[in-house]
């Protein structure tokens, strides 16, 4: 199977796009994709997952639907949109309807996808937003992009009206636990195997629990025209398709500042 599922491309009439990761099974009684969330489709068949991806010249695209037009936006910088972009905005939107000018939002994980939620929590709130990492650069790209106030994890105090956790490690979540506010909503997206218990007196009361995964075909509409209005700030690297192997040892190795993007 071809690997790669953060896509863009040129097709030969819409010109440039990129192609919506997260393919359903678009039958007619499956009600995730009838009702436009197929990331959440039972039989999803993403691409560069469950279907050729776009480690490769040319591929193939199952609906014409999942095609969509980058605009002004460069095709190499705007890749990693289709898949960390998307899954930090979709997070976002969960924690958006209840903020407010007084709200405090925690980021943990200041990687990739949490610098893109501090720039969407940024642009589209007014709440306070404040990132906590290990990584004291991580941190130090944080401000960068926009957050009010970075710690590390134990420097932490207060509660947060909403949290979004980027790691999702057994240490992560306990924090979430420990510092998300009643009624707060706090949003799952990291995938490190973290376990809480949940209970009354476990967590504090009416606060909302809840993962999140990937996005919608209209976010990622929503998402693009975001990135076309504002400049969002994010390093993408570009190198040759023939060298995806040099890329994945980097990946493994850290040596990796922010994305590569493989070029045919």
């Amino acid at each position: 199977m071809i690997m790669g599922h953060e896509v863009v491309g040129i097709h030969e009439e819409l010109g440039p796009v990129m192609v919506y990761p997260c393919w359903g099974c678009l039958k007619p009684d499956c009600w995730a994709c009838a009702s436009g969330q197929e990331m959440i489709c039972p039989n999803a068949t993403e691409a560069g997952l469950f279907r050729n991806g776009g480690y490769a010249e040319k591929m193939l695209i199952k609906n014409r639907s999942y095609l969509l037009p980058l605009g002004n936006l460069d095709p190499v910088s705007a890749a990693p949109l289709a898949c960390g972009g998307l899954t930090a905005y979709r997070a976002v939107s969960h924690t958006l309807p209840n903020l407010t000018k007084k709200s405090r939002v925690l980021v943990i994980g200041a990687g990739g996808l949490g610098q893109f939620g501090i720039q969407f929590l940024k642009l589209q709130s007014d709440a306070k937003v404040v990132a906590a990492d290990l990584s004291s650069d991580k941190l130090k790209r944080a401000l960068a992009v926009g957050a009010d106030e970075v710690a590390s994890p134990t420097e932490l105090d207060g509660t947060f009206d909403a949290i979004i956790d980027f790691v999702g490690a057994q240490n992560t979540l306990e924090l979430v636990a420990k510092q998300i506010a009643r009624q707060g909503t706090a949003v799952l997206v990291g995938i490190f195997g973290g376990r809480i218990p949940f209970g009354f007196g476990a967590v504090p009361h009416e606060a909302r629990f809840m993962t999140s995964i990937w996005g919608t075909q209209g976010q990622l509409v929503e998402l693009l025209d975001l990135a076309n209005k504002n400049q969002l700030k994010h390093s993408v690297e570009s190198i040759p398709l023939a060298n995806a192997q040099q890329a994945h040892e980097r990946l493994i190795a850290g040596t990796v500042a922010g994305r590569i993007a493989l070029v045919p």
